[in-house]
């Protein structure tokens, strides 16, 4: 038998990186009597319950430090500091091979722990009821009957309850096994994290657990120790060991671009590979010399909030011949990169395809020219390609959206909300030319943004006889009281038969029929330049990181890929299949089959179109509905509300239905406070902010009587909630209210709008895009104000409620150094090493620091607390200064996305509910009482889906107001890595390739 001691560091410092890897690493298969672990010495013997990861808690009036096992130390009295002392379990008659790396424990110390008061539950069961009740603090009651950690973050706080007890260390150990301590209320060790410091380890909502490394058989599954998570993060920073990494811009330049070339920057260097700048595109590639530059942490810093492309984009003629991709070959060679991220078009990405086809006969070209031996050639025989799609255009097949679009359409809705104001005035008529030459995406979204009266694509030209049709609308629009008229033009517009529709074509056409006012505006290259949005500079980073890992996986069998965004996750298309498709849409539209082209533009492109078209002009209904809906705002108001109602009350219109609004939420409805509107009362709402109907938190509980006596008086069959997380609460105490008044078995529906994103049931809300947004352009002001200033650290708030979303989202789009959130716990040493992690910096060249903190991410540890911490700790490095960002951030005019994602979620949640209300139409009345007939409208993933709220209470935090599972806490990994932590991506989630067919075009893929 024998006895193995597991030291860990002291003070919270990893010596080495190897230096707990291969105490796990070199274990032998062994026989153990027993299990020592040294754990680290800060908090050891303080009796403070200000320390979580105290191993000592209050002593027994003995003066000493107590924890359980049989050899504690005696000579550890209170306030001793030890570098290490260890925790014994003597397994003694519960013997069983113990081995590592490969994570085991034998099923024997499994019985070992059942005997010491452990039960260990199946995959994520909850025992009697819950944990919590068995995890009443740190210093009550002994943890028992605790649950298993089962895949993905442990959340304590009792987030969830197959979380509950689990301890505090969301994404650094999600998959360790957290067991209580054989004496009850003591604690035997620290629990771990991965790949950080191990004292840093785990805040833990319940300090008397331990956690166990490995995996216990029949039970738990995990392997969260310190030395393992050393060793994956090793094996991590060595994976590109070896590899030389090329990133190039080409063709047109698009925002976004930058924040690419940063994340491949930063991964390549982050896998231990060398990363290489080409600078001007291929032309850079082909000339070689100082146009290859190999990059450092540093050299791509601050570059982020920037337009453009800072390493140049240039088109080169040479690189279309072949002796052009044999100069480009040699200059590869001769810096040893087999690795090539390409950032730019299909045309871009085509010429790198080429290239890596023709790479084998351009080595052996440049050996039998005696340029390259041939030993050189064996070395460098393969080209991996990866590629990342810059387009402002989105035009590429296969991909949500490009790098770049997102921000054109932030440029072109500013001039559009400008013009809007001026046309007002004069009463004008505005002709605005976009961008678009082969692909209408831009004018297409900003026309069905904007509400403009008239839009060409080339995608789907007009009817014969457009001239008189349009000339039509136009007058009758002025008729009805407009005082002004937009008309959307794509440059590459063209008629029926081929013929370019051009701008001042459209303006002539108007004054000569109309005699109206009109301009016309190109708006040209302004589309392309400005700052990056947020959306942008997240979509960039993600596939700049995503690029790596292709590049990492790669073999010479791997077809050349483009890493796309599809929903709100990166996935890898192979490259030739989606330029085949682009150009499939191309060839469509040559031959005049233009359904057909609008059909390979993808679902999301068909659904913009036919919902442009049914909100853009009033169309009387076929018969009239007998059905009567209600909608209202509830919350705080959010962008996108404005766009949601318009939506909704145009689209009712066109069902037949009687549709009214309401005044202050669930408040005004108690008070009567009801009116019905037409088509041309809801005109103008779509780029204003705030909630025209005003806006509320008044939940239904404090006023049911009065409002089902509205319902009754006002005959309201539907009810249609726009708002935050009160307006998911509010319906489901209206169907949990349904048994007691008839008068609410009526369909309803939420429309989750909110800057916190925090209703359940979808993965983005109303607002938030906007308010990333704006707390985005602040830091970058406030970044820059740091410019001139050295040494200085910024501490940021944020809004959010419980929630992080905003606070991690913001903090990924402005590079931010650290961004606290209450979904992953912290504690004083993380702030200690994010102060330490400052420090560093500033002996960079980069003296300046951001922090974010969301508003209520931790009771004590307040923003007026981390600036003290911070100028304390910093004192003499650098200073601090404190930015509340507040209601800035509900304010102001709704990104492209907002109005967008309003006016769909409008569109279809009518849509839904008008067929519920025919499903339970009977006899004349309305009753609706099953679950399904009150749900919460909400992009998931891919799709667009509708969640009952009966079924969403049950995965619901109502003390906290957060869903129990949130998607984006998946992007913190993201942020700790571009900002330089030493963490383990173990839980990174790769993308999977996907084909491109024409199936999978037509599935619908959210907005």
């Amino acid at each position: 038998m024998s006895s193995i001691t597991f030291p860990l560091p002291t003070e919270g410092v990893v010596p080495s990186e190897k230096a707990t890897g291969l105490v796990w690493q070199d274990l032998p298969l062994v026989q153990l009597s027993r299990v020592t672990f040294c754990p680290p010495s800060p908090c050891l013997s303080r009796a403070s319950r200000s320390c979580p990861r105290s191993l000592g808690h209050r002593g027994e009036g003995t003066g000493q430090v107590r924890a359980p096992g049989p050899s504690f130390p005696p000579f550890l009295k209170m306030g001793t500091r030890s570098p290490f002392f260890p925790v014994t379990w003597d397994l003694t008659g519960h013997s069983g091979p113990f081995r590592y790396p490969g994570g085991r424990l034998s099923s024997s110390i499994s019985q070992f722990l059942q005997d010491s008061g452990t039960n260990l539950p199946q995959d994520g069961a909850v025992r009697d009821g819950g944990t919590r009740a068995h995890c009443p603090g740190r210093y009550g009651a002994p943890c028992r009957d605790m649950v298993r950690c089962v895949p993905g973050p442990c959340v304590s706080r009792g987030v969830s309850p197959v979380r509950a007890c689990l301890g505090a260390c969301p994404g650094a150990c999600p998959r360790s096994v957290r067991v209580p301590g054989r004496v009850p209320g003591r604690v035997p060790g620290p629990c771990v994290s991965r790949g950080v410091s191990p004292v840093r380890a785990c805040p833990g909502a319940c300090p008397r657990s331990v956690r166990v490394p490995g995996r216990v058989l029949g039970g738990v599954a995990g392997a969260g120790s310190a030395a393992m998570a050393a060793a994956e993060l090793e094996r991590l920073r060595m994976a590109g060991a070896g590899m030389a990494i090329a990133v190039l811009t080409s063709g047109g330049d698009a925002q976004g671009m930058n924040a690419a070339v940063r994340a491949v920057t930063r991964m390549g260097i982050y896998v231990g590979a060398k990363v290489f700048l080409i600078y001007e595109g291929y032309e850079g590639l082909v000339e070689g010399g100082d146009n290859i530059k190999q990059a450092n942490w540093l050299s791509v810093s601050n570059i982020i909030q920037l337009g453009g492309t800072v390493i140049g984009s240039a088109r080169c003629k040479a690189f279309t011949t072949r002796a052009g991709r044999l100069r480009a070959a040699r200059n590869l060679v001769e810096h040893g990169i087999t690795n090539l991220c390409v950032i730019g078009g299909d045309g871009s990405l085509t010429g790198a395809n080429i290239f890596r086809s023709e790479w084998a006969g351009l080595l052996e070209e440049l050996v039998r020219d005696g340029q390259i031996s041939e030993e050189v050639a064996r070395k460098n025989c393969h080209l991996n390609i990866v590629g990342l799609v810059g387009s402002i255009d989105n035009d590429f097949c296969g991909t949500d959206m490009t790098i770049g679009t997102d921000s054109a359409l932030h440029r072109i809705m500013e001039v559009v909300d400008a013009i809007t104001t001026t046309a007002q005035s004069h009463q004008r008529t505005f002709v605005l030319e976009v961008m678009g030459r082969h692909c209408g995406y831009l004018a297409l979204v900003s026309g069905l943004a904007s509400g403009a009266d008239w839009l060409f694509i080339p995608e789907s030209p007009p009817e014969d006889g457009w001239e008189d049709l349009m000339c039509e609308r136009l007058g009758e629009t002025r008729s009805r009281g407009s005082r002004l008229n937009i008309i959307i033009i794509a440059e590459g517009a063209i008629d029926r038969s081929g013929k370019p529709i051009s701008s001042n074509y459209v303006k002539d056409l108007v004054v000569q029929r109309l005699g109206f006012d009109t301009r016309v505006t190109v708006l040209g290259h302004v589309q392309r330049g400005g700052t990056p949005s947020a959306f942008d500079r997240v979509l960039s980073s993600k596939m700049g990181m995503e690029a790596v890992m292709a590049l990492l996986e790669a073999t010479p069998d791997t077809p050349a890929c483009v890493v796309s965004h599809s929903g709100n996750q990166s996935v890898r298309l192979p490259l030739m299949e989606c330029v085949q498709v682009t150009k499939d849409v191309q060839k469509a539209m040559d031959e005049k089959r233009f359904e057909e082209a609008i059909q390979l533009r993808g679902r999301s492109f068909e659904n913009n179109w036919n919902i442009y078209k049914l909100l853009a002009h009033q169309k009387p209904a076929q018969e009239k509905s007998p059905f009567s809906l209600a909608i209202l705002n509830v919350g705080a108001p959010a962008a996108g509300m404005n766009a949601a109602v318009r939506s909704a009350v145009r689209i009712s219109i066109c069902q037949g239905h009687t549709i009214y609004v309401v005044s202050d939420g669930f408040e005004g409805l108690a008070k009567g406070q009801v009116r019905e509107v037409g088509w041309h009362d809801v005109a103008g709402w779509l780029g204003r902010g705030g909630s025209m109907l005003g806006t509320k938190r008044t939940l239904p509980k404090t006023c049911m009587e009065k409002i089902v006596e509205n319902v009754r008086k006002f005959n309201i069959q539907g009810l249609l909630v726009i708002g935050g997380f009160e307006a998911y609460e509010g319906v489901l105490q209206l169907v949990e209210a349904r048994g007691q008044y008839e008068e609410l078995c009526i369909v309803m529906c939420v429309i989750p709008a909110t800057i916190s994103n925090n209703v359940p049931g979808t993965d983005f809300s109303l607002g938030s895009d906007t308010a990333v947004n704006a707390a985005m352009e602040s830091c970058d002001r406030i970044k820059q104000s740091a410019s001139g200033t050295k040494r200085r650290v910024f501490i940021v708030e944020t809004m959010g409620g419980y929630c992080g979303y905003l606070s991690t989202v913001t903090g990924i789009a402005v590079g931010a150094d650290a961004a606290y959130v209450y979904e992953d716990p912290f504690t004083i040493h993380d702030l200690k090493a994010n102060v330490e992690h400052l420090t560093d910096k500033m002996k960079t060249d980069i003296q300046r620091g951001l922090v974010l903190r969301n508003e209520k991410c931790h009771e004590h540890y307040t923003t007026e607390f981390l600036y003290n911490l911070y100028s304390s700790e910093g004192k003499g490095i650098f200073d601090c200064r404190i930015n509340v960002l507040g209601h800035l951030q509900q304010g102001g005019a709704p990104t492209p996305f907002d109005r967008n994602y309003g006016t769909k979620l409008g569109v279809k949640a009518v849509l839904w509910m008008s067929e519920k209300l025919q499903q339970v139409y009977s006899k004349g009345r309305v009753f609706a009482n099953s679950g399904d007939t009150a749900c919460v409208i909400g992009l998931r993933k891919k799709v667009v889906a509708f969640s009952p709220v009966t079924e969403l209470k049950k995965v619901t935090d109502f003390e906290h107001r957060l869903p129990q599972e949130q998607w984006w806490l998946n992007l913190r990994l993201m942020l700790k890595m571009l900002a330089n932590y030493q963490i383990s991506l173990t839980e990174y989630i790769s993308g999977q390739m996907e084909h491109v067919t024409r199936r999978t075009l037509s599935i619908e893929k959210g907005f």
